[in-house]
């Protein structure tokens, strides 16, 4: 039985390998279409400083972007942001700024903030962020080279350069949140929402 009760198909504005399976395992169908924005051009023109807001900022873009060409249908628009302190962390360029990202995060403690939001006609009408608080263990130089060794251009795919549901599990020594925050989704509240507009059937 099909869980999905809306009249339009569901629409991920993402093509996030861990989104896209976060939504199938949870049983909902879905379309998934990449938003065309510039994520840092609409981050350095809203002169926001906190990782939290930056999130949220670009889960809206990212959903009003898709829905305006699909106004019948929910768009979901995700984003995540690494926080070390006030220092804001992306997606490493390549394997020597992965490098750098992972001496600096070692032994110490990050925050992952996980926004969601939902548009519908151009509208958001659901947000939401999460915050995970991540600690790596300390490493050696070695340490750090063998697992960029391992991971490969993977390291380039995902801001912090690790995938926790991957080889990334390796870096750490203590996880504070949730999976799905973790990975880039706030699902509980996403259903939470779905349910209460009663789009799903359970």
């Amino acid at each position: 039985m099909a869980l999905w009760r809306g009249k339009s198909p569901l629409i991920l504005a993402s093509q996030s390998g861990a989104r896209k399976l976060l939504l199938a395992n949870a049983g909902l169908e879905f379309k998934a279409i990449t938003a065309d924005i510039d994520e840092r051009e609409i981050e350095a023109a809203s002169k926001l400083s906190s990782p939290r807001e930056i999130a949220l900022l670009l889960a809206c873009e990212k959903a009003k972007a898709v829905s305006a060409h699909h106004p019948e249908s929910y768009v979901i628009g995700a984003d995540q942001t690494l926080a070390l302190g006030n220092r804001l962390f992306n997606k490493p360029a390549g394997r020597a700024q992965a490098m750098m990202q992972l001496r600096e995060l070692a032994g110490k403690s990050h925050a992952l903030n996980s926004a969601v939001a939902v548009a519908r006609a151009g509208k958001v009408v659901f947000e939401d962020v999460s915050v995970a608080r991540m600690t790596m263990r300390q490493m050696s130089e070695a340490e750090i080279q063998a697992y960029l060794d391992t991971a490969g251009d993977a390291v380039t795919t995902s801001v912090g350069a690790y995938q926790l549901e991957s080889l990334g599990i390796h870096l750490f020594e203590r996880i504070e949140g949730d999976h799905f925050t973790i990975l880039g989704l706030p699902l509980l509240p996403l259903l939470a929402f779905l349910r209460h507009e009663r789009l799903v059937a359970v």
